[in-house]
């Protein structure tokens, strides 16, 4: 059986997964060029941060074009004006370095995340929950753009849940629009990044165990042929390093041991 994907869900939610699509940073250094960085969707709030940290350090613009990892590569893949690529897996930006599409060696793996069950009003306390009958609908991003929603498939067919709950599964373009559905009431639960969660934020989070999918790790590469490769290598030097992780760090992200000093001449 095939997954269900409605889409016929209110247009308040539809408007504000738009508006989310593409965030500028704070303005730096008027006149100059942007660099152009496409992330992954679960990344909105923490590399918004860091953009504009490494804004106010460099004086470098930076313009964030939010997506799906895959949906972000395709657009690499045909020939979209990217500086910067940080993406939620290591997979898809692997893919993009056997075809050539990187710049080489500058793929790094910055981050591991984590996958998170989130209901704004249900007390969910574990996957098995979402079997209960007032759990209608359940949204996920698109297991086949998003590592994110690979993960909740993974999760799910582990528990032995999954034929069971597809016939409720909302199909949703990215984890930042899944978790818009359930923010607006439109499903009552969500698997998403648990980097989305939010101080104060309403609903209740609940981080699924890491066993049950494989692991998060995440990387990010420099597209070959950019324009601004300086302030590209600059920026993903800025999250690599000190301040970068602390902010990482604090939307729940696990780091990989940070790169050795080179050694004194």
């Amino acid at each position: 059986m095939s997954t269900r994907t409605q889409r016929a869900l209110p247009l308040r939610a539809a408007a504000l997964g738009l508006l989310l699509a593409f965030q500028p940073a704070v303005s730096a250094r008027a006149g100059a060029p942007a660099l152009t960085v496409s992330a992954a969707s679960s990344l909105s709030f923490a590399l918004g941060e860091a953009a504009r940290a490494f804004e106010r350090s460099s004086g470098v613009r930076v313009a964030l074009n939010f997506g799906s990892t895959g949906t972000l590569a395709r657009q690499i893949e045909q020939g979209a004006p990217v500086d910067l690529f940080v993406a939620a897996d290591t997979e898809t930006v692997e893919e993009l370095e056997r075809q050539g599409l990187l710049a080489p060696g500058s793929l790094q793996v910055y981050a591991r995340g984590r996958l998170a069950l989130y209901s704004l009003e249900l007390r969910l306390d574990r996957l098995e929950d979402l079997t209960r009958p007032e759990v209608r609908r359940i949204a996920v991003a698109d297991p086949q753009l998003a590592p994110y929603g690979a993960a909740a498939r993974e999760a799910l067919q582990a528990l032995g849940l999954w034929n069971e709950l597809e016939p409720r599964l909302i199909l949703a373009e990215n984890v930042r629009q899944a978790l818009l559905y359930a923010e607006t009431g439109n499903v009552e639960a969500a698997l998403v990044a648990a980097s989305l969660w939010r101080p104060g934020a309403p609903g209740q989070w609940l981080l699924v165990p890491e066993e049950l999918h494989r692991p998060l790790d995440q990387a990010l590469a420099l597209v070959r042929g950019t324009r601004l490769e300086r302030e590209a290598r600059s920026f993903a030097a800025f999250l690599l390093g000190p301040a970068g992780r602390a902010i990482l760090r604090a939307y729940g992200y696990q780091l990989p041991p940070p790169p050795p000093a080179e050694p004194a001449p």
